[in-house]
This record gives C-alpha cells, structure tokens and sequence, in this order.
C-alpha cells in the first residue's frame, strides 16, 4: 500500500473531515472511496469512447430512434 500526501486548503480539509464524520468512516476511507468513484468514471469513460470508435453511427442512430419510438409509446399508453 501507497502514502499519499496531499496539500488542501484548511476550509477544504475540514469540510472533507465532516463528510467523513457524516458517514462515520475516516478521511482515509473517505478519499480511498472517492478515488475508487473517481477511476470507476474514468475506466467507463475510456471504455465507452473506445468501444465507440469500433462502432457504427448510423447503426447507433437507428438505435437510438427505436428507443425514442419505444418511450414515445410507453408516454402515449400512461
């Protein structure tokens, strides 16, 4: 496991100290999570752009219209 040191403004640090509190876990479990949230983003994000240049986009738009038909019908029935 890895140190980190990181350099944040007081007002920063003890807001961060109260959303710790506010879940009841420390800082350090706190930023562990936000990291993770953070990658997670970041993996989906890398991953949809990669798959999306693999695609086709007139196949995505045709797609894309059939959901738009299949909500247009789903707000017609309600």
């Amino acid at each position: 496991m890895a140190t980190l040191t990181v350099r944040l403004p007081d007002d920063k640090h003890n807001r961060l100290k109260a959303l710790a509190q506010h879940r009841k876990i420390s800082v350090n479990k706190l930023i562990e999570e936000l990291s993770t949230q953070a990658l997670a983003e970041f993996d989906s994000e890398t991953r949809f752009r990669a798959l999306a240049a693999l695609g086709n986009p007139q196949r995505g738009l045709e797609i894309l219209d059939k959901l738009d038909a299949h909500f247009a019908d789903d707000k017609a029935t309600e």
